[in-house]
């Protein structure tokens, strides 16, 4: 156990500190304001504030986590070895950056509660993040910064155990569309007939009318693939469906057709299964629980996990209404369209909600990459760029997730890379 001394114990300093020591670096720890406590304790242990004490282990706060709200600031971001940080702290403190107040800034999202220009869905772009706008995106490092304060408390303190730690996979699948042409009623059907005329698509007007009439499988039903793909690897899988509307008409299911339910009770029956809520029900608590019922009647067992349809995320609302809902974890944390790590790490994290101050009991689990980022892209670069961001997350034994679609694994050419990297890459047999 590590025992850390402040003059101030305050929610962000006990949620940081026990991201960064327990959840990633596997220790527990424990916080005093009485001085003599700390003078008398003969384990492990650090103060953390603007002065040391004497010539114990000191880490230099910055402040950030001793105030309250958020409020925007200028922040200078250094090079420190092979990452980057911000925060930078004096010569006394055993940092040179003060890495819980920057994990903090990071882990909360204050950035994306102050002004931001947002794009037409409301999302939150890369580009306005710190990360981004200064070339650490790429890099999980809340993480990194972890595990160089691991190296100072090793040294300082050899008898301090660490528990063994290793990578591990936990994939994402989206199957808000899980058929391309089936289970979408008479209207819905009509509406694709005519805009696949009106656009001259006539070979998917053929290819739809073959898979209506049963004489084709249709192209988005893939799950007995990701089934098949999967039984035999110990990674994790979590599949998640959406019964609410789809942000464009024809693209609904018709949740209350039977072959419907019995594709979710199939999945169900394998695979970890959560729910999409719904682009238009995500500012309505009322919306979002009727949502939820729907599927917990068809699975018959509580929805735990959950994702944000068009990824959206919108602080500290979105967040709110899914810990009410009791909802455990949500795994929307991501940039549809840029690989990286949005909150700065590869590990899950509570959800803490700066308006209240306080840490909620909803895990948020990282994403690092969705294959809507690599649109164009060949499949050498995409094989590339995952397999760096894989050693990154390697390199700090953290959860690697990257997010499918089941049209991924539809068996066309322009598929194989995604079917190879997920049957090989990520869920091979063992």
């Amino acid at each position: 156990m590590l025992l850390i001394y402040t003059q101030k114990i305050t929610p962000r300093i006990t949620y940081i500190f026990k991201h960064v020591c327990t959840r990633i670096l596997g220790i527990e720890v424990t916080f005093t304001l009485t001085l003599e406590e700390f003078i008398s304790y003969e384990g492990p242990k650090l103060s953390y504030g603007k002065q040391p004490l004497g010539n114990e282990l000191f880490i230099q706060s910055n402040g950030l986590l001793t105030q309250q709200g958020f409020e925007s600031e200028t922040i200078l971001v250094k090079e420190w070895e092979e990452t980057k940080c911000f925060f930078a702290t004096s010569e006394k403190s055993m940092l040179p950056f003060d890495i819980f107040a920057a994990g903090f800034y990071l882990l909360s999202r204050y950035e994306e509660y102050l002004p931001h220009v947002k794009d037409a869905l409301g999302h939150f772009p890369a580009s306005e993040s710190l990360g981004f706008m200064h070339n650490f995106l790429h890099q999980p490092v809340i993480d990194i910064w972890a595990y160089k304060f691991k190296t100072i408390l090793v040294n300082s303190f050899p008898h301090l155990l660490f528990p063994k730690k290793e990578m591990t996979i936990h994939s994402v699948i989206n199957a808000g569309e899980p058929y391309a042409f089936r289970q979408r009623g008479a209207l819905r059907s009509l509406v694709g007939y005519s805009k696949d005329f009106s656009k001259f698509r006539f070979r998917r007007m053929v290819e739809r009318t073959a898979v209506i009439s049963g004489t084709r499988s249709d192209p988005f039903d893939t799950f007995q693939w990701i089934i098949n793909a999967t039984k035999k690897s110990r990674n994790k899988l979590s599949v998640f469906f959406m019964l609410g509307d789809a942000l464009v008409f024809d693209e609904s299911i018709n949740s209350n057709r039977q072959k419907f339910k019995l594709l979710l009770k199939y999945v169900a029956d394998y695979k970890d299964v959560g729910l999409i809520f719904s682009y238009s029900s995500l500012p309505e608590y009322d919306s979002l629980k009727k949502e939820k019922l729907r599927m917990q009647d068809i699975i018959n067992r509580d929805v735990k996990h959950s994702f944000n349809s068009q990824f959206l995320v919108n602080l500290p609302e979105t967040y709110r209404n899914l810990v009410e809902l009791e909802i455990k974890s949500d795994f929307t944390m991501v940039y549809e369209n840029t690989p990286g790590f949005r909150a700065g790490t590869c590990t899950p994290f509570l959800f803490y909600d700066l308006d209240y101050e306080i840490k909620t009991p909803l895990i948020i689990h990282p994403v690092v990459v969705t294959t809507s980022a690599f649109k164009s892209r060949y499949a050498s670069d995409i094989s590339k760029t995952v397999a760096q961001l894989m050693i990154a997350v390697e390199q700090v034994n953290g959860t690697f997730s990257m997010l499918f679609s089941n049209r991924d694994f539809s068996p066309l050419p322009a598929n194989d890379v995604w079917r190879s990297l997920f049957s090989e890459k990520l869920h091979p047999n063992e």
